[in-house]
């Protein structure tokens, strides 16, 4: 985060967001806050109808809202979309360090690297040979940047990121501190004695617009490419693994491990520690929610849940029906009881299982 902006009047706001003010134009905003923490000379935002009841009570000294807010009163922003006017909002009142062009003393340069004049490398950066940096990009202390490595134009490289040899980074990419990027995947071949590790020679492809959290591992492929389409999002701590392939605009939420030759598909959605086993595709808008887990294709765009993971209607079916299951069972060995006795009676050979069973 960069310097704080501003301050600035609400005629300033109402303009560079393209609102329609409903209040003092002369009022003067120093910061942006949520709603309960704001103060008189702070802005704060709606996002949803169900905040509405606390904007009411915020000490906020103006409300970004929707035009169809009808139970506040000013000072309002109304904006078209107030998600895509609070992105602005807070650019404006927390801009982007500048980029100061050049390479550190201390950076550890190869000679016959291509380092563009207007990117910036930072204190004890390590950049290896034929390696690229593009125009405007910028490479943060204590990375290292391997052999042959491509970083597009505008792509930022937090510190203690690890971009493994020949990898390749597009335009506008964010990488966040202590991700590494082609570590050899987890490839072995048991000989009957020991297993041997199976050369991983292949490459990781980072596409134009990725954002890739913190501790994040993408592994090299064995051959060709991992690969990472454009606009994807990736959180914190989450393993992908050699050969994926994970398409355009997909969210992957922290903690996620998606083994090895996997495809997920355009604007798919993994929630939180969501688990793929190997070769296994997930098609475009799946979503799968928190802590499912994923054995087979799924192919059919739609909301999937649970381990294994089935549509959420379904799933939550099984999970309504589980906290009754001790019951049932305990209904179920009585039902088998009283038809023991009855067979009994009858002189039938019982097929019904024995009280032990475990149901």
């Amino acid at each position: 985060m960069g310097d704080t902006g501003g301050p600035y009047t609400l005629g300033q706001l109402a303009e560079a967001l393209g609102a329609v003010l409903e209040g003092d134009a002369e009022r003067v905003i120093r910061g942006v806050a949520p709603l309960e923490t704001a103060g008189p000379d702070q802005i704060s935002f709606v996002t949803h109808p169900k905040y509405l009841p606390l904007a009411a009570s915020s000490r906020a000294g103006a409300l970004l809202v929707a035009h169809d807010v009808k139970e506040l009163r000013g000072p309002l922003l109304r904006a078209a979309s107030p998600q895509a006017a609070l992105i602005a909002l807070l650019k404006l009142f927390h801009p982007s360090s500048p980029l100061t062009p050049g390479i550190h003393p201390s950076a550890l340069v190869a000679s016959d690297s291509r380092v563009h004049a207007s990117a910036s490398v930072g204190a004890f950066a390590v950049v290896r040979p034929r390696a690229v940096i593009g125009a405007r990009a910028r490479i943060f202390p204590l990375v290292y940047v391997g052999e042959g490595v491509e970083i597009g134009e505008e792509s930022t490289v937090y510190p203690n990121a690890v971009i493994r040899e020949g990898v390749r980074i597009g335009r506008r990419v964010i990488i966040h501190p202590g991700a590494v990027l082609g570590a050899d995947g987890f490839g072995y071949a048991f000989d009957g004695s020991a297993h041997q590790k199976i050369p991983q020679v292949g490459g990781v492809i980072v596409e134009d617009d990725v954002e890739i959290g913190a501790n994040v591992t993408i592994d090299r492929a064995t051959l060709g490419d991992t690969v990472v389409r454009r606009g994807t999002k990736i959180d914190n701590l989450v393993q992908i693994a050699h050969n994926v392939e994970i398409g355009q605009h997909a969210i992957v939420v922290a903690q996620s491990g998606i083994s090895g030759s996997c495809r997920v598909g355009n604007g798919a959605v993994l929630g939180g520690q969501v688990g793929i086993a190997d070769h296994v595709t997930i098609g475009d808008g799946v979503m799968l929610g928190a802590q499912s887990g994923v054995a087979g294709d799924i192919r059919a765009a739609g909301q999937y849940l649970g381990a294994p993971a089935r549509p959420v209607a379904e799933a939550r079916r099984i999970y309504a029906a589980m906290p009754r299951l001790p019951d049932l069972l305990k209904k179920v060995r009585a039902l088998e009881r009283r038809v023991r006795e009855l067979e009994a009676r009858l002189g039938i050979e019982s097929k019904v299982g024995t009280e032990s069973d475990d149901g």
